[in-house]
C-alpha cells in the first residue's frame, strides 16, 4: 500500500469553492496505486503471458520467499490543522468556517461538558442509576456533526452525545431519557445514555457493542440504491472493532460500495484495556486498505482536523458510492462509565495531561481568543449560562413520572400476542396484589 494525496473541493461560506484540506488518503490498488472506483475489470486471459491469473488478488509473482511485515511503515500519519495552542499550521487546511458555525462548535461541547458533570454527580447521588461521560471526546462529536448534512443517518455507540448536541437535540429530552421519565422518547425502557430520535435521523443506541456496524451498512446500502443522496455515518470505538460485526461489516460496506463513513473513535481504552493489549497492528486506519476501504487517520481533539475529514469523506462517499474509515485519535479524560474506576490502571498523571495540556475544547477556545471571537468575559457568563440551561431541565426532569407500566408491553407487535398479554395480565395481579411494596405514586397512571 502507499499514500496517495488527495485534494478535494469543499464549499467555504463567502469564498466559494476552493481547495479542500489535502487529505492522507490511505488508498488499496496493486503496488498501491489509487483507484478512482473499485469496480473490477474483466480478467484478459493469455497463454503467451506469464502473469498470475488468480481472481482473488492483483499482485506480481515473485522467486524470493518473503513474509509480509505487519508494520512496513512507521506508522500511518495523524492529519491534523491547528496546534495544541489553536494555532493553524498550515493555512491551506484552515477550513475557514464563519465565526457563528466556530461559537456553535464550542458551545456545543461546553454545553455537554456542562451536562456530563451534572448527570455524573446526579448517579452519584443515586438520582439516576448509570451514566457515562464525554470527557476529552467532545471534538470528536461536534467536528464529525458539522460536517455532515441534518439528513444523514447516525447509528452511535453510547458515547457520542456531542452529535445530537450538534443537531439542536433539547436538554429536556437528555434528562428524559437519562431519568426515564413520562417525556423520555423511549418510554423508559432504555438504559441512560442510550439516545435516539427520529427527527433527528440518529438511531437509538443498544448497548451490545458494534452491533450498529453492519446494520448501519444495510442502511447505507438502503440509500444507494434509493439514490438518496445521503451518508450514513458509524461511530465505534477501537474495543469495538475487535468484534466480529466490525469486520463483516467493514467488507460488506467494501464490496457493496455503500456511501458510509466508518468514525472510529481511538480513545485508548476498552475499559480497562489499554490499545496495547487489543492489537498488535498500527491501529485502526490500517485496517481499511486490507478491506478496500478508503483510510485516514486525524487527531481527533483537533475539530477542525476531524471537521476536514468527515466533510471530505462525506463528499465523496455521495459522490462515488464507496465506504470511508476515518480514525480519530483522542483519550477518554473520564472513567468508562459510572461502574468503572479508571484510577485502577492508569495514573492519575497520565489523565491530567489530556486533561490540561491536550484537551479539544482548550484547544479551539485558544483559537477562539486569537480571532478575537471569544473573551474571558463572555466565558464566564456562558458558563453561568449554560450551567443555568442544564440545571433548569435537570429540575423539570425530575419532577416528572415514570411511564406507566403497561407501556412495557407495548411498541413491539402490531397486535399483541396471547402469550405478551398474559405476562401483561400476570403484572397487573401482581402489582393489584403487592403494589404497596412498589412506588407506584412515581409512575404514570
Amino acid at each position: 500500500m502507499a499514500v496517495a494525496i488527495a485534494a478535494g473541493r469543499v464549499w467555504r461560506p463567502n469564498r466559494g469553492l476552493s481547495q479542500a484540506a489535502v487529505l492522507l488518503l490511505w488508498r488499496p490498488g496493486a503496488r498501491g496505486l489509487a483507484r478512482s472506483h473499485p469496480h473490477r475489470q474483466q480478467q484478459q486471459f493469455s497463454s503467451l503471458d506469464d502473469k498470475p491469473q488468480f481472481p482473488g488478488a492483483s499482485a506480481e509473482f515473485i522467486d524470493k520467499l518473503e513474509f509480509i511485515q505487519p508494520n512496513v511503515i512507521s506508522g500511518i500519519p495523524i492529519y491534523r490543522v491547528m496546534d495544541r495552542q489553536g494555532q493553524i499550521i498550515n493555512p491551506s487546511e484552515d477550513p475557514h468556517l464563519p465565526k457563528e458555525k466556530v461559537l456553535k462548535l464550542y458551545k456545543s461541547m461546553t454545553l455537554l461538558n456542562t451536562m456530563d458533570r451534572i448527570l455524573y454527580e446526579s448517579q452519584r447521588q443515586g438520582r439516576i442509576s448509570f451514566y457515562m461521560t464525554n470527557y476529552g471526546e467532545e471534538g470528536t462529536h461536534v467536528g464529525s456533526a458539522a460536517a455532515l448534512d441534518n439528513t444523514d443517518l447516525v447509528f452511535g455507540q453510547y458515547r457520542e452525545a456531542g452529535v445530537l448536541m450538534y443537531r439542536d437535540y433539547p436538554l429536556e429530552l437528555f434528562m428524559a431519557q437519562c431519568y426515564g421519565n413520562i417525556s423520555d422518547l423511549g418510554k423508559g425502557r432504555q438504559m441512560p445514555v442510550h439516545y435516539g430520535c427520529k427527527e433527528r435521523h440518529f438511531v437509538t443506541i443498544s448497548s451490545p457493542l458494534a452491533t450498529q456496524i453492519p446494520q448501519a451498512v444495510g442502511a447505507a446500502y438502503a440509500a444507494k440504491r434509493a439514490n438518496a443522496n445521503r451518508v450514513v455515518i458509524c461511530y465505534f470505538g477501537e474495543g469495538a472493532a475487535s468484534e466480529g460485526d466490525a469486520h463483516a461489516g467493514f467488507n460488506f460496506a467494501a464490496t457493496l460500495e455503500c456511501p458510509i463513513i466508518f468514525f472510529c473513535r481511538n480513545n485508548g481504552y476498552a475499559i480497562s484495556t489499554p490499545t496495547s493489549e487489543q492489537y498488535r497492528g498500527d491501529g485502526i486506519a490500517a485496517r481499511g486498505p486490507g478491506y478496500g476501504i478508503m483510510s485516514i487517520r486525524v487527531d481527533g481533539n483537533d475539530v477542525f482536523a476531524v471537521y476536514n475529514a468527515t466533510k471530505e469523506a462525506r463528499r465523496r462517499a455521495v459522490a462515488e458510492n464507496q465506504p470511508f474509515l476515518i480514525e480519530a485519535m483522542t483519550y477518554r479524560i473520564g472513567h468508562h462509565s459510572t461502574s468503572d474506576d479508571s484510577s485502577a490502571y492508569r495514573s492519575v498523571d497520565e489523565v491530567n495531561y489530556w486533561d490540561k495540556q491536550d484537551h479539544p475544547i482548550s484547544r479551539l477556545r485558544h483559537y477562539l481568543l486569537s480571532q478575537g471571537w471569544w473573551d474571558e468575559e463572555q466565558e464566564k457568563a456562558w458558563r453561568k449560562q449554560s450551567r443555568k440551561k442544564v440545571m433548569e431541565a435537570f429540575e423539570q426532569a425530575e419532577r416528572k413520572p415514570k411511564p406507566n407500566p403497561n407501556l412495557l408491553f407495548s411498541d413491539v407487535y402490531q397486535e399483541m400476542p396471547a402469550q405478551l398479554r398474559k405476562q401483561q395480565e400476570s403484572l397487573a395481579r401482581h402489582l393489584q396484589t403487592y403494589g404497596e411494596h412498589y412506588p407506584l405514586e412515581h409512575f404514570d397512571k
